[in-house]
């Protein structure tokens, strides 16, 4: 009778605790190497109050342990696949809801004694297609593992970035084609990822290489624009350094600059991916530096929300004033990446949030960063476009900052950036952060001129052939020009845009045979000494109807005889973007004619871009001819 009252005392005694705990210990589970969450792996909770309890994380790679006593831990976890992983004493008092997000390393462990012949995992050796005496091995492809299978001799890819296919422009005849039509675009990532690529002793994948993004990273020192005019302009024509038997034009547009005092207020919205992708060192962690660049130059008219989203969406810092840095950075500091990616819904919590806060005659903003691996919520990229387009009529635009290796998906971010009015940059280090955060981000963030439009007419008296370098995701039809409701490329305070032709002179080679004499028409040609005539159409922020500028222009006002530092540069890096594409125009290019080149522009380089463009052909020389 004594043992039975005893008892059942303990056991009330041990109900009593167990409904007074309220502690407890959470996070998620990630690979290390590539970032993605480990469902279904045992976690172990070890105390000096029990032996061990285990838990397996959920589809998202989450465990939690709940209603814990006061008292130490610790957290272990031991797996076939990967290195084994103990975590410090862990301390619970007062209700604490303890988080603890766990990266583990892909172990050197077999997966079976018998099966040791047949799997075997190893650390990343570098390089790629390394082959071993093992069945499969990991080698370093791009950041992310390729796996070799000796039974076959194949390669099994485990790197999931996209890439929009590029079909390269073509040369145009003038007498059939007048009218090149095209967006401006000031997008600069594709440069920053091929620099990635390159630093890692890969060439970078072909459609991964946007020419007029690389040309367009570059500043020319276009003249500034004079009195009350939203930009100005600059051509130059001279010998194409690939083809002399044809001529390079060069465009340039500079936006006016405007006092920081004068420029309007933002109302920002971050919204931070923060899912177990996001984990390693060059994604998260780099992207809370990096914010904390723009931070510093919040004024006290600013505002600032944080939305994260990983297995859900959510409010980690309602609208701040920018004046209330150490808020705004305490927030970013407290972020710790674990989960799935639910996107689309963090773009809804985002957008709720940038209208609740709305500022009339404003820069209203989502700014997104991650690594684009949507994958719950809003996944279609059609469903986020027409979400995003419909946002962007409102007033609130999306600009994107890309993270990260492996599984990038830049190609999602070029079109939802496009669709948001916004701009699209890629960081792969600290020093690009600065660049973007410190130098271009800001000026982006203030609208100067919206769809902004150029169309080119060639005069066919002058001109047989004509092919613009790049901007193939940018073309438009030739009737979008006029067309107020067709949306285009944006200009901000102080940026400029870059494009190149090549052109075919009347009695140049042309690049294809001709076409029979029509039959029924006849084409006359008028006689005039213009070039071509250039047109510009962009809206002033805030305006429906467009403004034009025309400007009829002939060999003389622009062809060079002495070539100038801007464009010497910006063919070398336009011939340094075909070579990397393989490009069928490239003609006669070589890495020492692009090096020849970039030497003898003088342009200023305060930051040093100039001197590592020098240094990343030297890297593409060097990886071509070993390929």
């Amino acid at each position: 009778m004594r043992t039975k009252i005893v008892l059942t005392v303990i056991l009330l005694y041990s109900i009593i605790i167990l409904l007074n705990a309220k502690n407890s210990i959470s996070g998620y589970v990630t690979d290390t190497k590539s970032g993605n969450s480990i469902p279904n792996i045992e976690v172990k909770l070890s105390s000096t109050n029990f032996s061990t309890i285990t838990v397996k994380t959920d589809n998202v790679g989450f465990y939690k342990f709940d209603n814990l006593n006061d008292g130490i831990y610790s957290i272990s976890i031991k797996s076939s696949n990967y290195q084994s992983y103990e975590s410090k004493k862990i301390t619970l008092s007062g209700n604490a809801d303890y988080k603890l997000n766990i990266n583990l390393n892909p172990g050197e462990k077999l997966y079976n004694k018998k099966d040791e012949d047949r799997y075997r995992y190893v650390k990343p050796s570098g390089g790629i297609n390394v082959k071993s005496s093992a069945a499969y091995e990991y080698s370093n492809y791009s950041g992310q593992p390729v796996m070799y299978n000796s039974y076959d001799d194949s390669y099994i890819n485990y790197n999931t970035e996209t890439y929009d296919y590029i079909s390269e422009n073509t040369f145009k005849k003038v007498i059939d084609h007048p009218l090149s039509t095209f967006s401006i675009d000031v997008d600069k990532a594709a440069y920053a990822n091929v620099r990635r690529f390159l630093n890692n002793s890969q060439m970078p994948y072909k459609d991964a290489v946007r020419i007029e993004e690389m040309i367009n990273y570059f500043d020319y020192n276009y003249p500034k624009p004079k009195g009350n005019d939203a930009f100005s302009t600059y051509l130059e024509l001279g010998t194409c350094p690939w083809n002399s038997k044809n001529q390079l034009l060069l465009i340039g547009i500079q936006g006016k600059t405007i006092d920081e005092d004068n420029l309007p207020p933002n109302n920002l919205v971050f919204l931070i991916d923060v899912s177990g992708s996001m984990a390693p060192e060059n994604r998260l962690p780099l992207l809370k530096k990096s914010f904390r660049i723009l931070v510093d130059k919040l004024r006290s008219q600013d505002k600032v929300a944080i939305v994260v989203y990983a297995g859900a969406a959510g409010l980690v810092l309602p609208s701040t004033t920018g004046n209330e840095k150490e808020k705004i950075l305490s927030a970013i500091d407290r972020l710790n990446a674990g989960g799935s990616t639910a996107g689309g819904e963090g773009i809804r919590l985002a957008y709720q949030i940038a209208e609740e806060n709305f500022i009339p005659n404003a820069n209203n903003r989502i700014i997104l960063a991650s690594d684009g691996d949507f994958n719950v919520g809003i996944s279609s990229t059609s469903e986020l476009e027409r979400f995003i387009e419909s946002k962007r009529d409102l007033g609130i635009y999306l600009t994107i900052l890309g993270f990260g290796i492996g599984n990038y998906k830049d190609s999602r971010f070029e079109t939802l950036s496009n669709k948001g009015n916004g701009n699209y940059f890629y960081i792969d280090n600290i020093l690009e952060a600065k660049k973007v955060f410190d130098h271009e981000l800001w000026g982006t963030l203030f609208t100067i001129a919206n769809d902004v439009k150029i169309q080119i007419e060639f005069n066919p008296a002058k001109i047989k052939e004509y092919r613009l370098i790049g901007y193939e995701n940018r073309l438009l039809n030739k009737e979008d020009f006029n067309n107020d409701k067709k949306d285009a490329g944006d200009i901000g305070c102080g940026h400029s845009v870059t494009a190149l032709y090549e052109l075919v002179p009347t009695d140049g080679i042309s690049t294809d045979s001709d076409v029979d004499p029509l039959n029924y028409q006849s084409l006359q040609i008028k006689n005039s000494s213009d070039l071509m005539t250039l047109k510009i159409r962009y809206k002033i922020p805030g305006e429906q109807t467009s403004k034009l500028i025309t400007s009829k222009i002939t060999e003389k006002d622009i062809k060079s005889k002495n070539f100038s530092d801007k464009f010497l540069f910006a063919s070398a890096v336009a011939e340094f973007g075909m070579l990397l594409r393989d490009s069928e125009f490239k003609g006669s290019s070589t890495y020492e004619s692009v090096l020849e080149l970039a030497n003898k522009a003088n342009l200023k380089d305060n930051y040093g871009y100039i001197n590592e463009f020098k240094g990343l052909v030297e890297k593409a020389k060097l990886l071509s001819k070993y390929e």
